[in-house]
């Protein structure tokens, strides 16, 4: 099973939900002002800002809390903020990129890398496993959406490549120049998606056992809670024995 999914779902399990909750909008919201200040502020104009705002809402943000991401970036702010990327090794040498919008390029820095040099890993120059990773569209649907054939019919009709269908619902995967086209046709004939992003997809898995697995997790979850973090993608993959020990620690 890949990583990215796996932890993101182990997490929002065993985090405080309130607290889980108010960080993913402050993150939501710092995504919305910076893709407002990039572009337009009128979503229907600005393909990133209506990414930002559908995701917003699929998190069940408040759209006064939207509105006020947007009018920031009109209003000046969000000027200083800077997209980084940084890349490296954790436990059992899987390979981690982690994604942050930050103000302060140095306090970023040294945070990302202190949490990797704590799990035993090692922060690497940018490239250093990108490669590993291929840059994609990640369209989400819930189980209500249709079967898996109606999905895998509508995602090959929309120009997908990929499609994961399981209990916890669909994930569509298409090339990252093809996401506007892909999400079009999907939303013909599904409906709007829970979720539409760009990823990093790992080419292969990394396996790793339990007490790997247990350490890449606490690593992820401490770049996760890291405020200047967006978005943590690992390449470790687990058996299904070590996934149900995982969900129920």
């Amino acid at each position: 099973m890949a990583g990215h999914s796996q932890f993101k779902n182990i997490m929002h399990r065993k985090g405080r939900q309130d607290a889980v909750r108010s960080k993913m909008f402050s993150k939501l919201a710092r995504e919305i002002t910076v893709a407002a200040k990039m572009g337009t502020p009128d979503p229907a104009m600005n393909p990133r800002l209506r990414l930002a705002v559908q995701n917003a809402k699929a998190q069940s943000m408040p759209k006064d809390n939207i509105q006020r991401a947007i009018n920031k970036a009109a209003g000046g702010e969000g000027d200083d903020y800077a997209e980084v990327r940084y890349e490296g090794y954790g436990p059992g040498g899987v390979a981690v990129i982690v994604e942050a919008l930050t103000d302060n390029r140095n306090r970023t820095a040294s945070n990302v890398r202190a949490a990797f040099t704590k799990s035993g890993g090692a922060m690497g120059e940018t490239g250093s496993v990108a490669f590993m990773f291929d840059r994609v569209g990640e369209i989400v649907y819930k189980p209500e959406a249709g079967d898996a054939d109606k999905v895998m019919e509508a995602a090959i009709e929309a120009g997908a490549e990929d499609v994961q269908s399981d209990e916890d619902g669909h994930t569509i995967y298409c090339a990252f120049e093809d996401i506007g086209d892909v999400v079009s046709g999907l939303e013909t004939a599904l409906g709007e998606a829970e979720s539409v992003k760009a990823i990093w997809r790992p080419q292969t898995g990394t396996p790793v056992d339990e007490e790997k697995a247990q350490s890449i997790l606490k690593l992820v979850a401490t770049l996760d809670d890291d405020d200047d973090v967006q978005n943590v993608y690992a390449n470790f993959e687990v058996d299904e024995a070590t996934m149900a020990k995982l969900s129920a620690a």
